[in-house]
């Protein structure tokens, strides 16, 4: 199973928050680490405000933070949040036009490996994915973006 880039952001929008916690980081901040629209990463922003994951404040001293704990934060759940329109293949959602459909095999394999790619990414929570806070830190700055090689 592949991640789109809207969700893989969204991963390094919550990793950087867990390692900065508890302080709020600028959107702004967050895409120039990541060399990304700053109008991209705040629609995804949004959308992890809406899921329930980050919380967002307005202003000059304005900036994201998480909701909760981040370990109380699981990747499968966030994944799953972010993906629930994109299926696995197109047949899970709601196009059933696949001329093989009613004999096919491949549902189920699909299906189950859908089940086991999620049921493993319940099982770490950002606060796992996090351990290695000081080194991330380090990585997760401004200026360290700004020298990395191209």
């Amino acid at each position: 199973m592949q991640l789109d880039k809207f969700t893989d952001y969204a991963l390094r929008i919550l990793t950087t928050l867990a390692v900065r916690d508890p302080a709020r980081v600028p959107t702004s901040e967050i895409a120039a680490i990541f060399g990304v629209s700053e109008n991209h990463l705040s629609k995804i922003a949004t959308r992890l405000g809406r899921e329930g994951f980050v919380r967002s404040e307005r202003g000059r001293a304005g900036g994201l933070t998480l909701a909760r704990p981040a370990s109380e934060i699981t990747i499968g759940a966030v994944v799953r949040a972010l993906k629930q329109e994109s299926p696995v293949v197109e047949c899970f959602g709601d196009d059933k036009s696949c001329l093989i459909l009613p004999a096919c095999g491949l549902r189920t394999p699909l299906q189950e490996a859908g089940e086991a790619f999620f049921a493993t990414l319940d099982k770490y929570t950002l606060a796992d994915a996090t351990r290695a806070r000081r080194a991330l830190g380090d990585l997760l700055t401004p200026d360290a973006a700004a020298t990395k090689p191209a």
